[in-house]
């Protein structure tokens, strides 16, 4: 920014949220697009999975890395240049007309997760410590609001238009995003010293991906398969080498002393019980709405109807998004976790007892915007009240990772129950009700989780840096 003057607060949350619906959204549209996509684009169904795993690999590397740079070199410059990113991995997007050059500019789109942990570090840095909460509250709910616009969205896209408008649009966004970002976001004036350390960053890449790629393939391979096993065993070992360097580094990637402090790995475990538990309703809901009626449980219903099941879920997200200040304020980052979680956990008990009606989907998608808005609001709230300012951007960036990967596993484990039970061609209902059991399951876990996060003095108020 060339000015010296700082921007009002109510500016700068404006364009942070622009820049990070932006990402949300293309996190999201090209779901109930994949079939379309796929004939377009003459290949397989396995094949066109790619630009989900694509962009969850990129996003899951992508966002710890950003944000550590982000704390080392200035927020602004790196969201600067992350928005860049992004809008350049949209623009190829575009004009992409063979699956290659899609996955590839879904790849670059992924890699720019980045967004959201230095949004939380500018707010930090800038806002009155009375705006904090409230303001990353609303960041932290726009990823899952974002979610489900896009898929809302990508409906009456692709129906009047093309796939190639899911990225058009969004591009648009980004390119204002970043250039109000130029114009108007004052740089930060938090920084920590110190150098990147690319063997960290290559190991944690390599590691994270290879669980990934293994969790990805589990509807082709199986999930008992050697290489299933292999490439998670191979995962795990590199991750394991990553975290030995880590601990012995100097200039860590990312401070495993940070990451034994309790305010930080409940709600890192809780993140990814809550994204294996949640982020599968995005795909399972819409489908079962698209599924014939001679199923015995589908609707029947067009893309672009389908796509309106989850408004309900949207709109909780967006309101609950608009007062996640009041909300810290009055009842407590940690007392709102809960809350978003025992509302997520009924609204798949809901649906694991009964989903052969609208009105089951609907109000089992009301309870989980309900849910996903206090509990996510609440996660970035917690996470950034554990740690010191200076390392709010790694701390944010790997809750959001965790996120990601609970997302990743709990959506493939979907795709395999819905995988394993066909009837003439379609899914079965005992593929659907699996999943809602085993997203109860994680959210019962995760419950567990949340009532380990440590209690805060008052709402809102920083944490103790120690570790238990």
């Amino acid at each position: 920014m060339a000015s010296n003057e700082r921007t009002h607060p109510t500016l700068t949350l404006g364009v942070l949220a622009l820049a990070g619906l932006s990402y949300a959204v293309l996190s999201s549209s090209v779901v109930p697009a994949l079939p379309t996509m796929q004939r377009a684009l003459h290949t397989s169904e396995t094949d066109v999975t790619w630009l989900l795993t694509g962009y969850l690999l990129a996003a899951a590397v992508g966002t710890a890395i950003l944000g550590r740079l982000g704390d080392m070199y200035g927020k602004e410059r790196l969201l600067l240049w992350t928005l860049g990113i992004l809008g350049a991995g949209t623009l190829l997007a575009a004009v992409a007309s063979s699956l290659s050059v899609l996955v590839l500019a879904r790849f670059i789109q992924g890699a720019s997760g980045g967004i959201f942990p230095l949004a939380f570090g500018i707010v930090r840095d800038e806002f009155p410590s009375e705006r904090v909460p409230g303001s990353i509250g609303l960041l932290s709910a726009i990823l899952g609001a974002g979610a489900g616009v896009g898929i809302v969205l990508s409906g009456v896209i692709v129906e009047h238009l093309d796939y190639h408008w899911l990225f058009w649009i969004p591009l648009f966004t980004t390119v204002v995003a970043g250039i109000a970002t130029w114009r108007l976001i004052p740089e930060s004036p938090v920084r920590v010293p110190g150098r990147v350390n690319w063997l960290a960053a290559t190991l944690m890449t390599v590691g994270m991906s290879t669980v990934l790629i293994a969790i990805s393939e589990t509807t082709t391979w199986g999930w008992g398969s050697p290489r299933t096993i292999g490439l998670t065993a191979a995962g795990l070992a590199i991750c394991g080498a990553w975290i030995a360097v880590e601990v012995r580094s100097e200039h860590p990637l990312i401070d495993m002393t940070m990451m034994r402090v309790q305010g930080v790995w409940t709600t890192n475990l809780a993140a990814f019980l809550l994204g294996a538990g949640m982020y599968s309703s995005f795909i399972v809901l819409p489908q079962i709405a698209q599924l014939p009626k001679s199923t015995g449980f589908g609707f029947g219903a067009s893309v672009v109807v389908s796509g309106l099941y989850l408004l309900p879920s949207t709109i909780a997200m967006t309101i609950l998004g608009l007062y996640a200040g009041p909300i810290a304020a009055r009842f407590g980052s940690r007392s709102a976790l809960l809350a978003g979680t025992v509302f997520a956990t009924a609204a798949f008990a809901l649906l694991t007892a009964q989903h052969h009606h609208p009105y089951d989907l609907l109000i089992a998608a009301a309870l989980m915007g309900i849910g996903i808005g206090l509990a996510f609001a609440a996660l970035g709230n917690l996470v950034v009240q554990a740690v010191p300012s200076h390392q709010t951007g790694v701390a944010s960036g790997m809750n959001t990772v965790m996120r990601t990967l609970g997302g990743a596993l709990g959506g493939q484990l979907s795709a395999t129950f819905i995988a394993n039970h066909v009837i003439r061609g379609h899914p079965a209902v005992t593929g659907f009700t699996d999943t809602f059991v085993m997203a109860t399951a994680f959210l019962l876990v995760c419950l567990a989780a949340s009532s380990r996060v440590p209690r805060e003095t008052t709402p809102g108020a920083h944490v103790a840096y120690e570790s238990t």
